[in-house]
Order: C-alpha cells, then sequence, then structure tokens
C-alpha cells in the first residue's frame, strides 16, 4: 500500500504517483546511487512500473515518494510486514545525489519510524546497510536503531563481497527517547 502524506520541517512523505515510476530509471542507472543497495536489477521504466504497483496493492508493504525543496528527491519504505509479530523491515534510497548529506533521509526515518510505531502500531524495525555506507547509518542511529550485527560478505556486488550491518528499534527504545 502507500502510505499517507507525512509531513516534517524539511520533507514530505507522500504516496507515489504515475510519474514516479520514470523517476526511478536515472536514479538505479546510477552506479554512484547504487552502489550501496545489495540488489540491483536492469533498469527499465516497465519494470518500475511493475514495482510500484505491487507495492500499491501490497498488504505488507508501505511505500512513500520522498519530497524535498518542491521536488521528489527518493523513496522509503516499510517492507516484509509481518502483522502478527509486528515486526518490519525499512529501506531507503535518495536518488537525487544533490539531496545527499543535507538530514533528509533522517527525517525521512523519523516520519516512517513515526507511522510504524503509532499507526501501524509495528513492536520493531529492522533494517541492514552496507559497512561502508556510514551516513545511512548515522541517520538510522539519530532515529534509535542499534546494532545487531555485521553479517561478513553478505552481498557480491562490484565484483567483490560486501559486510552488512543489520540494526533493529524497538518500539518501547523509541518512544523512550521521543520523551528525552
Amino acid at each position: 500500500m502507500f502510505g499517507p502524506v507525512l509531513r516534517g520541517d524539511h520533507v514530505t512523505l507522500r504516496p507515489a504517483d504515475d510519474n514516479d515510476p520514470a523517476r526511478f530509471v536515472p536514479w538505479f542507472a546510477d552506479m554512484e546511487v547504487t552502489r550501496y543497495l545489495g540488489r540491483r536489477t536492469a533498469v527499465a521504466l516497465y519494470y518500475e512500473v511493475d514495482t510500484l504497483k505491487k507495492f500499491g496493492e501490497s498488504d505488507n508493504t508501505v511505500f512513500w515518494m520522498i519530497e524535498a525543496d518542491g521536488e521528489t528527491i527518493g523513496a522509503t519504505g516499510i517492507h516484509a510486514i509481518d502483522w502478527i509479530n509486528a515486526h518490519a523491515t525499512t529501506g531507503i534510497v535518495i536518488g537525487a545525489k544533490e539531496h545527499w548529506r543535507k538530514g533528509y533521509a533522517t527525517e525521512a526515518m523519523r516520519l516512517r519510524t513515526r507511522y510504524a510505531f503509532r499507526e501501524l502500531n509495528l513492536h520493531k524495525l529492522m533494517t541492514e546497510v552496507f559497512v561502508p555506507n556510514e551516513a545511512s547509518r548515522r541517520a538510522l542511529e539519530k532515529n534509535g536503531y542499534r546494532t545487531i550485527g555485521v553479517s561478513r560478505e553478505h552481498f557480491f556486488t562490484g565484483g567483490r563481497w560486501h559486510d552488512v550491518w543489520h540494526g533493529e528499534v524497538l518500539r518501547e527504545d523509541w518512544e523512550r527517547a521521543q520523551t528525552s
């Protein structure tokens, strides 16, 4: 499903629209944007249309586009939601490189995390990040994610193996941090 509009100080999360699949094509064709993604796929408009359609129809995904400075700069989501055990995985991509290192991912994660805990009533969120992707890891830690461990040589991309950092945040810990 597509999530509702969520507004922060600098970013807005909004449902995907018919113009969004075309945004992913240049983002995912850029090796710098995708260098920390565990799975690279062929870049094609039909694939992005199909992927967004599946997200919109899914009962265990909540997906948003990220807007900042009047333009769409990326996407984020809550995936593989286990409604019985109240946990899910999260992901984010800022495809517009000119918007990197401005705090937009951190704010988008904050909005996403609040929605997951307060609206979806989830208990835990999990994620994974390539170890060299320190910016993403810092943004996650600012949103309460803690290190669970590192999987050694977990993904093979760019001609070599990469270690992956695993993090999670529990609702109780996140709620406590909101009041301090």
